[in-house]
């Protein structure tokens, strides 16, 4: 007659295997649509380092020079400060070129990002280059240098300045805009040159 212990134990076992391979089954037949949706959707969250790994093999990287804050959230493990740290040097200008620069920022050590870098990018992007486009931070400018955004004369860098310094800093394009009342085409074209 069989230990009852070992009989309890042998149960438990053979539920546990069960489950888990019905969970490896059911995760089998969502991986076409997990994969499909990490390449069609700019927003995928990955879950694990595993769906970075999958999405690394699939072709999905993120250029870390030109990520938003909603690229750095996808990774997991990154909160909100630390994509808006990094988001927030990025328009700053600084530039990251290796996983190196990455771990300094967020004062983390290199190994906690390693597990990432199948799917980062370090491009580099030259500053003086004609295409590439340096923001100004709307709240900060000066006159100067807002009429050297392309569509901005004079009258309306004075326009922003003087709105900024009576009624406070700018909280993003859309207080901008309604604020100064300007065309939704002029504020088309200041999303590629301002940050606030």
């Amino acid at each position: 007659m069989p230990n009852p212990p070992l009989l309890s134990l042998t149960v438990t076992l053979s539920h546990w295997l069960t489950q888990l391979a019905q969970r490896m089954e059911l995760d089998s037949r969502r991986a076409p649509c997990r994969r499909a949706q990490m390449l069609q959707d700019p927003y995928y969250r990955f879950a694990s380092i595993a769906e970075v790994q999958e999405a690394a093999a699939l072709g999905v990287t993120i250029d870390v020079n030109r990520a938003t804050v909603d690229d750095w959230l996808r990774l997991p493990g990154l909160s909100i400060h630390q994509a808006k740290l990094l988001h927030g040097l990025l328009q700053a200008g600084v530039q990251f070129h290796c996983l190196e620069d990455l771990a300094a920022a967020l004062s983390v050590s290199v190994a906690h990002l390693k597990p990432l870098a199948p799917i980062l990018r370090f491009y580099y992007y030259d500053p003086d280059s004609v295409e590439t486009i340096q923001t100004l931070n709307a709240n900060q400018a000066t006159i100067a240098q807002l009429t050297k955004i392309p569509s901005v004369d004079l009258f309306l860098a004075r326009a922003i300045v003087e709105q900024r310094s009576a009624h406070g800093p700018y909280r993003n394009l859309v207080d901008l805009q309604q604020r100064l009342n300007l065309p939704a085409t002029l504020t088309a074209e200041l999303m590629h040159y301002l940050h606030f």
